[in-house]
């Protein structure tokens, strides 16, 4: 078994999803999968852990993603640098290939394509840089914070942090599930050409 190329580094301490594209050597599904199932069950025992599995590709039956989160960057590198990890990739020579690893922190998971559940786990290709993403952010964010400031302000007289409480809880669903998704499909090829 191959290393994967790791095509984005990570040195954030916000968590991390790991998606690893696995291609299977033909007529060693059933292997794959005992073998990845092990290898979740050591995961499980490392501080940070925060759940993972294995998803097949819709269009190529060789092609398996592996999905694992942790904490923080620093529990994935002690997952990754350890002895337990090693042996397990040992085992799994001749069972499957990486071919790619692929990283996500923080708020990239809102410029990943939300379709299907194959499309939201792609790993080719990596985000938008965090520049563009802190564009797409802000610009969400400004008119939307000034507006709902403007009408708290202006109609309700409240104190800084009841101010705040209530413009936070109605922003935040609207940016998630309605701006951000609204804007970043009206820039895809400026994220990412």
């Amino acid at each position: 078994m191959t290393e994967p190329r790791d095509d984005r580094s990570t040195s954030t301490s916000t968590a991390v999803t790991t998606s690893v594209a696995r291609r299977i050597t033909p007529g060693r599904e059933q292997d794959f999968v005992a073998w990845t199932d092990a290898g979740i069950s050591v995961l499980r025992t490392f501080d940070g852990f925060l759940g993972g599995g294995w998803l097949r590709s819709s269009t190529d039956p060789y092609e398996y993603y592996v999905l694992y989160r942790f904490d923080s960057d620093a529990h994935l590198q002690e997952w990754l640098s350890s002895p337990f990890r090693r042996a397990w990739v040992a085992r799994g020579v001749g069972v499957a290939d990486d071919h790619v690893t692929h990283r996500l922190t923080g708020v990239e998971g809102w410029f990943e394509p939300q379709s299907t559940l194959t499309d939201a786990v792609r790993v080719v290709g990596a985000p938008p840089p965090r520049w563009k993403q802190a564009i797409v952010i802000w610009s969400a964010f400004f008119p939307l914070s000034l507006l709902l400031n403007t009408l708290v302000s202006e109609y309700l007289s409240l104190g800084l942090v009841l101010r705040t409480l209530l413009v936070t809880l109605v922003s935040t669903p609207l940016m998630v599930y309605v701006l951000l998704p609204f804007i970043t499909a009206r820039v895809k090829r400026w994220l990412t050409p």
